[in-house]
């Protein structure tokens, strides 16, 4: 493990170095770009904006290293200090993913409603139109959330409610609440506050057009990649108790491994969550047989396209779809 790697420290040192320097120098080719007012660097400025929203994912996988407290094991004040300034410029806290990503590891897709997110639980239409109008806006909404940034939507809700909603609601809307605290909270509240603290720091120091340029339009193209992404490994996996294996590893690439820091071996991750970026590789092992159907997408080009198929809906009269709410 991390904490007894005589490599780790070097690793994170060099990761965390990497990560910031790519960062500062994208945002610095956008700005000269910008300068020169040309169409060639027009096409390429456009180019610099989508990598450095890529790049922005980076910082936030290397935050969720330090969401599962592997950055830097030892220290765990180190650890989310690093983590929360990896997330500052998506101005997301670091407790609030903590607590929403120990929900997903913990209960995925234990069944249809929960943690599930291409499944639709609707409830059974007597008229045919009715159904199809159904279906089809289920449809819409998973398009809107997958290709149009709607899973970061989702994810900014979430994260405004974890900020906002009084305890005793919150817990009541979701079990993902479950030991939330109002001192939890109120540190979230602040580095929520140093985050867009961030963002107007820049546009007060650089100027709106320097800020639009390496903050604010990355942060949209950060939205589109993170919602193409986030849900590519479990997409069409399956359901049930046994919520380490409702997932899939798919084929590694070696720039797109390097990027995501050995995401790709989701599946390695979802079994052994201790396990740093690094080691992943060396302790992939296939799935069981009861849950090998799962591995139906082999890279990431494929798995991200086979989300074009929609979402899987299911039909549920309304007794039974109050009793499973109540249950």
């Amino acid at each position: 493990m991390a904490a007894h790697d005589p490599r780790h420290r070097s690793v994170t040192a060099r990761l965390l170095s990497e990560s910031v320097l790519i960062a500062l120098m994208l945002g610095a080719a956008a700005l000269e770009l910008d300068a020169l007012d040309r169409p060639l660097a027009r096409a390429l400025l456009v180019a610099v904006i989508v990598l450095q929203g890529c790049w922005l994912h980076r910082l936030y996988v290397v935050a969720h290293e330090a969401s599962h407290r592997k950055l830097w094991p030892e220290h765990p004040g180190i650890n989310d200090a690093l983590g929360q300034l990896l997330l500052l410029p998506l101005m997301v806290p670091l407790r609030i993913h903590r607590k929403i990503h120990a929900f997903h590891h913990g209960h995925n897709r234990r069944d249809e409603q929960t943690s599930a997110l291409d499944t639709f639980v609707v409830t059974r239409r007597a008229s045919p139109l009715n159904r199809a109008l159904v279906r089809a806006w289920c449809h819409v909404l998973w398009y809107l959330s997958v290709f149009a940034c709607g899973f970061f939507v989702h994810s900014l809700v979430s994260v405004l409610l974890f900020l906002a909603m009084p305890m005793r609601v919150a817990r009541s809307i979701s079990p993902a609440f479950k030991g939330w605290r109002v001192y939890d909270q109120l540190r979230a509240l602040a580095s929520f506050g140093l985050g867009v603290g961030l963002h107007v720091g820049v546009a007060w120091l650089l100027g709106p057009r320097a800020w639009a340029l390496t903050m604010g339009w990355p942060l949209l193209a950060f939205a589109w990649v993170y919602s193409l992404l986030v849900y590519i490994y479990h997409y069409q996996t399956d359901y049930g108790p046994e919520v380490r294996f409702h997932v899939r590893g798919l084929r590694r690439h070696p720039i797109a491994s390097w990027w995501l820091l050995n995401f790709n071996e989701h599946d390695t991750h979802h079994r052994q969550p201790k396990l740093p970026w690094y080691q992943l590789p060396e302790h992939r092992e296939p799935l069981p047989s009861a849950h090998a159907a799962n591995q139906k997408y082999d890279g990431i080009a494929a798995a991200i396209l086979a989300q074009l198929r929609g979402p899987r809906i299911i039909e549920r009269d309304a007794r039974a779809s109050k009793s499973g709410a109540s249950a």
